[in-house]
């Protein structure tokens, strides 16, 4: 394919490309020597689960596979122990090594859905980090000074606000920047939140006497809340491994604005078109895709039907789940156990703004204890059959 139009594809959606002349260099020499580039992407096996924000960057390699080119997954077990400060207002929990063995795993058998796992090279940074010793990671600092780190925004925050940064979060830019130097990347991809990162993979190369790569940055997916970007501690995110009533749910859940975003970042439907489909319409449709992406057809015309049942005819679902009660706990409790909301703060506001109800009268307090059997709404798509 001629490199305008491989261009024309590695540019939509994306945010920025640093630089886009060297990206057009790098294409026209993989042609003249039919030398595929090699793309990187680092993904910290934090939690088990991927969801919609992680295919974003998933959906672009995916693209850079379609065009010919090498995508390396690297699975970062060995980093993902200190974990990524990237737009973190606070020192991350760190993992064990058993737990980012386990969550790694999970990652890939989740990513088979979306990537050629025939052409997929999966690596994982331990190979490396592992074998060196003490003194050599230690020399990875001298790539970098502490004036540099303090000029990160996340970092300056964190500064100026008087909150802790560890010296370990300084050495995870120059980890990942060192990624890049062990797999030669002619490319790397990343989230706007992970800018300093992806340009300190750069500067690794030049002091180790390798062409520069590419940066290339997509845009962060705001999770259902639509304020925070998608992520499992915000307890805002749509796990691709999700059953599909809750991805249905979840989808249908989100704002009209966001919802073109996510028609952008995770379809290939037409904008244009989507426009002009009346909003309900166009999100169910929305949600019928991506179920189909990561389930089957069968299984979203399925919710699609049920939704249409349960809300627009103002009914009750066939299906839902039931939770058993001794008579005791308040309705705090049963919407946070249930996962109906995801924290108990969420919980008060779902009250607060009455979207919470026990046999279709709204609750008023968090501290309202179901003393009879019945059927627990909270916003307008989860039930719970509450028994005693």
């Amino acid at each position: 394919m001629d490199i305008d139009r491989q261009l024309e594809i590695i540019k939509r959606g994306a945010v920025e490309i640093i630089s886009e002349d060297e990206l057009r260099q790098k294409l026209a020499q993989s042609i003249r020597t039919r030398r595929p580039l090699k793309i990187k992407a680092g993904f910290d096996p934090t939690a088990p689960d991927l969801h919609l924000g992680h295919t974003v960057l998933l959906r672009k390699l995916r693209q850079f596979q379609d065009l010919g080119h090498e995508v390396y997954f690297l699975i970062g077990d060995f980093t993902g122990q200190i974990g990524d400060p990237s737009g973190r207002s606070e020192i991350r929990k760190q993992l064990s090594q058993q737990e980012v063995a386990k969550n790694a795993q999970t990652y890939k058998k989740q990513v088979a859905g979306i990537l050629d796992m025939r052409k997929l090279k999966i690596v994982f940074n331990s190979k490396w980090f592992a074998r060196m010793t003490g003194v050599e990671i230690l020399k990875l600092t001298t790539h970098a000074s502490v004036s540099q780190m303090l000029a990160r925004d996340d970092f300056k925050e964190r500064y100026t606000g008087g909150e802790n940064i560890s010296i370990l979060e300084f050495m995870y830019p120059l980890m990942q920047g060192y990624d890049s130097v062990v797999l030669e990347a002619d490319v790397e991809l990343g989230g706007t939140d992970q800018i300093f990162n992806l340009l300190v993979g750069r500067q690794f190369q030049k002091d180790f006497n390798q062409p520069q790569q590419v940066v290339l940055t997509m845009p962060l997916l705001e999770g259902t809340d639509g304020v925070a970007k998608m992520s499992k501690s915000f307890g805002n995110y749509i796990g691709i491994n999700e059953l599909p009533k809750e991805m249905f749910g979840k989808i249908m859940s989100i704002s009209d604005e966001l919802m073109l975003k996510y028609y952008e970042l995770l379809t290939e439907e037409d904008l244009n078109s989507v426009r002009q489909m009346h909003p309900k319409e166009a999100k169910v449709n929305l949600a019928k895709i991506i179920i189909t992406q990561y389930h089957c057809a069968r299984a979203a015309e399925k919710e699609a039907q049920e939704f249409t049942r349960v809300f627009s005819q103002k009914e009750i679902p066939l299906d839902m789940p039931e939770f058993k009660t001794d008579g005791k706990k308040t309705i705090l409790v049963i919407l946070t156990e249930t996962k109906l909301a995801a924290s108990g703060n969420q919980a008060r506001r779902l009250i607060k703004q009455g979207a919470v109800s026990f046999n279709n009268v709204k609750v008023q307090k968090d501290n309202f204890i179901p003393l009879e059997p019945g059927i627990l709404k909270a916003g307008s798509h989860r039930f719970l059959k509450v028994m005693l």
